[in-house]
């Protein structure tokens, strides 16, 4: 009867955080099954109740009857920089600064060898050796052929490290936060000790876009790179998004040279001259419907400052954290109970982190398993509540109690993990 009386004083409590919440009702903006606690916006945002009916006038009016006319007609041409701009708004970046574009892999392609270019003479890139795996063959690839030498230190020793290597620093790039442990770096430390040196600074914001003050101008950054479908809930394959600050535009030189990203692209010119402001970014031709998917996804967003959604977000990964503790869960955290240096995730360590995160998908509680021993649950406060926190530790507690991530079933892995 106690543990009864626990999981009702917890859930007791969690309503009345729900009901205080700065995003109290926008959980009703998106379309979840009832059925499921969903906490893999972190890999894949949930859909927007308003993107639908977007996409149908896309398909049906704006291609299917006004055809090649809605390039000028719905404005599809400025899609990319409009659309920019509002992601600009989440992470604090003033507009023309932010272009949604290509894939993070693309754009982050881009940053490198643009910021090799712009501290010309200098050779060494510093990133972190656990980034998502992208970032670092990316950042490799893109060394390689700007002639520069890529050195893998962690975030914890980067201001250090900086400062070691001195003026032979041309780029410090950074993930905001640590995909697999959901620990939250001070990039803005990162970035001082990079412009101490004469050096740029580059921030990975694929999971901090939507969920943290990121503060891109404030915080210095020069570069900064990001997805659209996790957080920001763009959908499968979102354009990814590339912030270029104003002070580098007229020099930023990226070497993907596309036609969307000339000064006179209509007037067809054979020899390339880039365009002025952040569209010089832009490469081909955009996948639109996904562009305007993404922007209609972004009106979730619409009354809610990005200091609402990271109160919120704390709150429901502190409350998750504390039902935990209360109900007596005894697994390792991966991530920092201190508020100041945790994300928007909630990371559990077990030796079969695969089997329980299966045994926790077949009770409706969606999360997802990173190697080697990560259970990584994902909370987007603008809809996952405070109640859906204390349900889920709930589940974890009795998929670990009945050990039901021994059934064989659980140890099967897809080609997604």
């Amino acid at each position: 009867m106690t543990t009864v009386h626990t999981h009702d004083d917890l859930i007791a409590r969690a309503a009345e955080s729900d009901d205080a919440s700065p995003l109290r009702g926008a959980r009703e903006l998106f379309s979840l099954p009832d059925d499921v606690i969903y906490l893999d916006g972190n890999s894949l945002g949930a859909l927007p109740r308003a993107v639908p009916a977007v996409v149908d006038d896309v398909m049906h009016r704006q291609w299917g009857e006004r055809l090649i006319r809605s390039w000028n007609e719905a404005d599809w041409w400025g899609a990319q920089t409009r659309v920019g701009d509002i992601v600009g708004r989440l992470v604090g970046a003033a507009p023309g600064q932010v272009v949604v574009t290509d894939s993070t892999s693309v754009n982050l392609f881009k940053a490198v060898i643009g910021a090799g270019r712009l501290r010309p003479g200098r050779t060494v890139v510093l990133t972190d050796p656990d980034s998502f795996p992208t970032d670092l063959y990316i950042t490799e690839s893109a060394a390689a052929l700007a002639g520069l030498e890529v050195r893998r230190v962690h975030p914890r020793d980067a201001v250090a490290a900086i400062a070691e290597v001195g003026d032979a620093l041309a780029l410090a790039s950074y993930s905001s936060v640590d995909y697999r442990t959901g620990e939250l770096w001070d990039l803005r430390a990162v970035t001082e000790a990079a412009h101490a040196v004469g050096a740029l600074a580059c921030w990975d914001l694929c999971h901090s876009a939507g969920v943290i003050e990121v503060d891109l101008d404030a915080g210095g950054a020069d570069l900064a790179i990001g997805c659209g479908y996790k957080y920001l809930n763009g959908g499968p394959g979102a354009p990814a998004f590339l912030y270029v600050a104003t002070r580098h535009q007229d020099d930023f030189d990226q070497p993907l040279t596309g036609w969307q990203g000339h000064a006179h692209p209509f007037e067809m010119r054979p020899d390339y001259e880039p365009a002025p402001g952040i569209t010089r970014a832009r490469v081909g031709t955009p996948p639109l419907v996904s562009v305007l998917a993404l922007e209609a996804a972004l009106t979730a967003y619409d009354g809610y400052s990005p200091a609402d959604v990271r109160a919120a977000s704390l709150s429901v990964t502190g409350t998750f954290i504390e039902a935990l503790d209360a109900l007596g869960v005894d697994l390792p955290l991966a991530t920092p109970r201190d508020p100041e240096r945790r994300g928007s995730q909630v990371s559990l360590r077990h030796p079969q982190a695969f089997a329980v995160v299966q045994a926790l998908i077949a009770r409706g509680v969606i999360g997802d398993f990173r190697e080697p021993d990560i259970i990584r649950l994902g909370f987007a406060p603008l809809y996952v509540t405070h109640v859906d926190a204390v349900r889920a530790a709930v589940h974890v507690k009795e998929v670990l109690d009945g050990r039901e991530f021994e059934r064989p079933e659980f140890a099967e892995r897809g080609a997604v993990t």
